[in-house]
């Protein structure tokens, strides 16, 4: 019975064996920005490696950083994942820059192919508003936050720390030098190959790794969260954001164009979408806001420009503020090069409107009553001093105030009663 047993439980062992040797290794592809669609990839790729026992999760990073809310979530997945996760900062010439040198410090198995670096994760403010106070507050939060980590993996503390103080960046034999990372390899295969029957520690217990000659499945971002990365861009959410208030604007000075009614309305709906991603300081899109009011109400009251400039402030300034300089580790700012140009746009549009009304509010009445006074005309018959001239074409009947006009002279419109036109010579 014992030897029974004993066959059974060695089968067992040798069968659990082979399985951990043959199962394969989930892949995923972090080259971007770090923000909630990227945290959202990597947490359902580590879902779905423990759902298929897989042998580890290779996180293949290029990052140039990220929001710090996003990069706390990654970090969390990994630091908590019962699958061993190895961040490998690859092809060569890509970075782990800032958000990024969290994220490959968090993993249990850090590693760079030749050619890369890693490091400059000093938070940085937006345009340059974070005062000195606040600024020393992010640092000191996110040099605590890489020391722990550090200290969690056993790794180089000390140059964690100054990477985040001091904004260091080293390359990859640096970082294998300093014990920043665990190794450098070639590619993905030669990293599994040199992590095979290494030993890490998950929440788990520990793990020895089977992965040279394990299966590579790749986990490609879904439809939802690539369209995500992409509105991301605070850049591409500023433009979507300025086109729908505009088109909204334009249809409701323009009632049933349609066009830029629906086109506004989709850039609306695309660009509040884009915000939830973004640390959206909510005090900047109200001057926004004010500054389209103000360009309204400056096409509808005639102030001479006060309320024009008015609104070129607001929405200067509203452009500056829109992304929340608190909520980032890494400035995902709007290019100031595509604020100068929305902001002179919208300026020299709602200027030349403004220009164009004034200019038809002084130019002279050109129909009825009004507009035929003041013009010149021909006398068709004698006036004595009644008679026919031709005032704009058109036949009229007409009185003279000077008396006798001859047939052929030139007449100036002065008057209009009961469909009789009132002249005098020229």
């Amino acid at each position: 019975m014992r030897s029974v047993l004993a066959i059974i439980t060695l089968f067992w062992i040798s069968s659990r064996v082979i399985l951990a040797q043959t199962s394969g290794v989930v892949l995923l592809t972090a080259d971007c920005a770090i923000h909630p669609a990227c945290a959202d990839y990597i947490s359902a790729g580590i879902e779905m490696a423990e759902k298929e026992g897989a042998a580890c999760v290779i996180i293949k990073l290029n990052t140039p950083g990220g929001l710090l809310k996003s990069t706390r979530v990654i970090v969390t997945d990994i630091l908590e994942s019962p699958v061993p996760v190895a961040v490998y900062v690859a092809p060569s010439g890509s970075q782990a820059a800032s958000a990024g040198v969290f994220i490959t410090l968090a993993g249990h198995i850090a590693a760079m192919a030749p050619g890369t670096n890693i490091g400059a994760a000093h938070p940085v403010s937006l345009q340059g508003m974070q005062d000195s106070v606040m600024m020393e507050k992010a640092t000191n939060d996110a040099a605590a936050f890489i020391r722990t980590i550090s200290e969690k993996r056993h790794r180089n503390v000390e140059w964690a720390e100054d990477a985040v103080r001091k904004s260091l960046s080293i390359t990859e034999t640096e970082a294998l030098t300093e014990n920043v990372i665990d190794l450098v390899a070639n590619d993905v295969r030669d990293l599994l190959e040199l992590i095979d029957g290494k030993e890490v520690e998950t929440v788990g217990g520990r793990k020895v790794l089977h992965t040279k000659n394990a299966e590579i499945i790749e986990l490609d971002m879904s439809l939802t969260q690539k369209l995500l990365s992409i509105l991301s861009d605070p850049n591409l959410a500023y433009i979507l954001l300025m086109f729908g208030i505009y088109g909204i604007f334009f249809e409701l000075y323009s009632p049933g164009a349609i066009f830029p009614g629906v086109i506004g309305g989709i850039c609306l709906i695309l660009a509040f979408y884009s915000m939830h991603t973004l640390p959206v300081n909510y005090a900047g899109l109200a001057f926004i806001i004010f500054a389209v009011i103000l360009f309204i109400l400056e096409i509808k009251v005639v102030s001479y420009g006060i309320l024009t400039i008015g609104g070129i402030i607001s929405l200067l300034l509203g452009s500056l503020m829109l992304m929340d300089e608190k909520s980032v580790l890494e400035a995902m700012e709007i290019s100031i090069e595509i604020i100068i140009l929305i902001v002179v746009l919208s300026a020299a549009f709602f200027l030349f409107a403004i220009m164009f009304g004034i200019k038809a509010q002084k130019k002279r009445v050109a129909t009825g009553q009004e507009g035929i006074i003041g013009e010149k005309g021909v006398v068709l018959t004698n006036l004595k001093p009644i008679g026919e001239v031709r005032v704009h074409g058109e036949i009229w009947n007409a009185e003279s105030i000077d008396g006798n006009i001859n047939k052929g002279s030139y007449i100036l419109v002065i008057g209009i009663e009961n469909l009789k036109l009132i002249v005098k010579k020229l």
